[in-house]
């Protein structure tokens, strides 16, 4: 495995939502590294893709409230625990637990394991409610999956913050969590 600058010359064999990310990021003239590796599932898996990114592994996580009326995509620290209760306080909802994998498929065209902030770009009716830690946002740049687990981007958050949220209309809530 080793990092490569920008969009993959080959995209045979790649599926349609991480090839609508290169498209999004190139229209946007957003430098990106990647590198390819074996399906991720769980953050242990991805400790060698962390030291090859050299960047800020964020966990995401997809979140709803109990009704199932309102969903979140949490963005934390990767060594940071979930506390629904503190979480669900701030964001200002019910109790949060993790949404149904078919929601995440219906809202943001993602499967388990490749929940990425990037999937907001498929929500185009804004029913999915960005949460971020503002402890990540320290970072330069962050690590994160183009909708698909078998490839892990770096990119800058000031891209992130700055162009592909602006972009695609998702305003984040900055939570301090503990």
């Amino acid at each position: 495995m080793h990092l490569m600058k920008g969009r993959p010359e080959a995209l045979s064999g790649r599926q349609e939502r991480e090839i609508r990310v290169y498209d999004l990021l190139d229209r946007l003239n957003i430098e990106y590294e990647y590198v390819d590796h074996a399906p991720m599932r769980t953050m242990e898996d991805c400790l060698e893709v962390d030291r090859i990114l050299n960047a800020a592994i964020c966990k995401n996580l997809f979140l709803c409230d109990h009704q199932k009326t309102a969903y979140y995509l949490l963005m934390l620290p990767g060594a940071k625990k979930f506390h629904s209760g503190e979480v669900s306080r701030l964001a200002g909802s019910s109790r949060l637990s993790f949404a149904p994998p078919e929601d995440m498929e219906r809202l943001l065209d993602l499967s388990p394991g490749a929940v990425s902030v990037l999937g907001l770009m498929n929500d185009h009716e804004g029913q999915v409610r960005l949460l971020i830690d503002e402890e990540i946002l320290k970072q330069e740049y962050f690590g994160c999956h183009p909708c698909v687990n078998t490839t892990s981007l770096r990119l800058a958050f000031d891209d992130l913050t700055g162009k592909i949220l602006k972009e695609i209309g998702h305003e984040p809530l900055l939570l301090h969590l503990s």
